[in-house]
């Protein structure tokens, strides 16, 4: 039976929002919280550094029994067996990433229209990243924010899991769960907060009300 993402919040590591401290030691406390879905994203480390910290991440994700994804990096996630891979707009094609992952591996994308999740979907995307819902400012040339309107058709018409993302805070979360994503995102919202498991626990308890 091919794997599915968990439902709930999906947590991503944003090394340089994370207070000074490194990936593995926010995933330790991540993972302590009770996160299910996390996915490994950084930018700005060298290919070795990024293995170096997925292959301890991993170990770590199979022992919390945590779902675990690689942002862009095909050739870690393989050499790691994550258990899926995640893909922008810009990256390699869903196909040409099919026919390298196999259908062990899930393979998730990020859209912003409806054009885009439309075609996702048409080439087997296991889940779609919807967003950026408000601003963002993890990432570099990020696209501009495409509201809940985009989150709720996606919500009428996609049949894959959805991913919503992009600028949810503690703040606005009940304004997402309205809809009723799959999944909500956070990153820094998580990554720097002073206490991480009461932060999650908090987010979690937002969701299950909602």
């Amino acid at each position: 039976m091919k794997k599915q993402i968990p439902k709930g919040l999906y947590a991503i590591t944003a090394e340089n929002f994370s207070n000074g401290k490194d990936n593995i030691t926010v995933v330790k406390e991540m993972l302590d919280a009770g996160i299910k879905v996390l996915q490994y994203r950084d930018k700005h480390k060298s290919k070795l550094e990024k293995f170096k910290q997925c292959e301890a991440i991993r170990k770590l994700t199979i022992d919390y029994k945590c779902f675990f994804i690689i942002n862009d990096d095909i050739d870690i996630a393989l050499t790691i067996q994550s258990d899926g891979i995640h893909l922008g707009q810009e990256d390699l094609p869903i196909l040409k990433a099919r026919e390298i992952v196999g259908h062990n591996i899930v393979i998730g994308i990020s859209t912003h229209s409806p054009e885009q999740v439309r075609s996702a979907v048409e080439y087997g995307a296991d889940y779609v990243g919807v967003g950026p819902i408000y601003k963002t400012f993890t990432k570099e040339n990020v696209t501009n924010p495409v509201g809940l309107e985009y989150l709720s058709f996606c919500m009428k018409n996609i049949r894959v899991p959805k991913v919503a993302i992009g600028g949810i805070k503690l703040v606005n979360l009940s304004e997402v769960c309205k809809y009723k994503p799959e999944n909500i995102c956070m990153v820094t919202e998580i990554t720097s907060a002073k206490n991480i498991k009461f932060k999650i626990k908090k987010v979690q308890e937002t969701i299950k009300n909602d």
